[in-house]
């Protein structure tokens, strides 16, 4: 295939078992609009903006670290984006594939645009926590977030290829999947790149970067993204990283995260992922303003107060155990459930 543009619909295209073109697309997106649930009604809106005759996508970021904000992404950008997914994960046409996604965000998006250009026989379900409970189907490929990962994992054999972005992967998940016959990848990407431009075996360390990606660092060690068929402009991104080689690399934790304390420099993502085993509830570490070593760790949990065991801080280093351990009653999250640290910390 060279170059569809955004009005190709692949003849191996299927939704919900039915073979559609963008005639047949742009009817049922008015009859989601109108008498639809609401994520068909987002899934409407949708086909009617990819097959309007704009050239591009108006989108939000997530607004993890800061203010939402909104961004126009080329439809041909979107399309390329697709097209080296397929190739990375070897996705050919007529697989069969479950869309659980919310389609107001780009992750959600993409599903179907790789549907539509690639060609696959896709089922589209709510954007539930489990969303294959009443589903026995099986299926060549999906993706999830973590959480919906983690509610389905009895039936998650069903699905021979799955990718899981929007969120870190814990290590008490990664544990889970790992022992599963599903061929399982974590994602790196964001709105900006549209979606993923890296992913990585589950229980593997470093990040391999998808066909057409460069990658660099600047001087804060913070990835530089060159998505060259994607975006105009490199993309630079708040991610400390350890580069191994041109298409390899291993995420540290976020620059806007690191905690200085007392001249050591710690990441919090590496100290949730220690804890992520022993902390059944939702948590964080985040660094507070201290006299004497500039910053100090704690430990924020959701939920209503109790007595934490010392041992739950055992595979922790000397420096990387909390000080103080607060409770917050609920997280502050984005609208697609991100936890803001700093307006979380500020209800503590």
């Amino acid at each position: 295939m060279i170059n569809p543009d955004y009005h190709f619909v692949h003849n191996r295209f299927k939704l919900n078992g039915f073979h559609l073109n963008e005639d047949d697309l742009c009817r049922i997106a008015y009859s989601f609009i109108k008498e639809g649930e609401p994520f068909e009604r987002a899934l409407g809106d949708f086909l009617l903006d990819w097959f309007d005759q704009n050239s591009f996508i108006e989108m939000q970021t997530s607004g993890t670290t800061g203010t939402p904000k909104p961004i126009r992404v080329e439809k041909q950008a979107m399309i390329n984006s697709a097209m080296a997914t397929g190739t990375f994960f070897d996705l050919y046409p007529g697989i069969r594939v479950l869309h659980c996604l919310p389609t107001q965000y780009v992750a959600g998006k993409m599903m179907l645009v790789r549907a539509f250009i690639l060609g696959w026989d896709m089922d589209i379900t709510a954007p539930v926590s489990n969303p294959l409970e009443r589903n026995d189907q099986e299926y060549d490929f999906a993706a999830m977030v973590p959480l919906q990962a983690q509610h389905s994992l009895e039936k998650l054999h069903k699905i021979k290829k799955l990718i899981l972005g929007g969120a870190k992967v814990s290590q008490a998940l990664s544990d889970q999947l790992q022992v599963l016959p599903t061929e399982i990848y974590e994602t790196y990407g964001m709105t900006e790149t549209i979606t993923h431009i890296a992913a990585k075996r589950i229980g593997e360390e470093a990040f391999t970067v998808l066909p057409h990606v460069n990658i660099s660092e600047d001087d804060r060690h913070c990835l530089v993204i060159d998505p060259y068929a994607i975006c105009d402009e490199p993309v630079v991104t708040n991610d400390v990283v350890k580069i191994i080689d041109d298409t390899h690399f291993i995420w540290l934790g976020r620059h806007d995260n690191v905690i200085n304390s007392g001249g050591v420099k710690l990441f919090p993502e590496q100290i949730e992922e220690k804890l992520s085993k022993n902390i059944s509830r939702r948590f964080f570490v985040k660094g507070i303003p201290d006299e004497t070593l500039g910053e100090k760790l704690v430990l924020v949990i959701e939920g209503e107060p109790f007595d934490i065991d010392t041992t739950v801080f055992a595979q922790l280093g000397k420096y990387e155990k909390p000080k103080e351990v607060l409770f917050v009653k609920e997280f502050t999250e984005t609208e697609s459930g991100k936890v803001i640290r700093d307006k979380t910390l500020a209800s503590a």
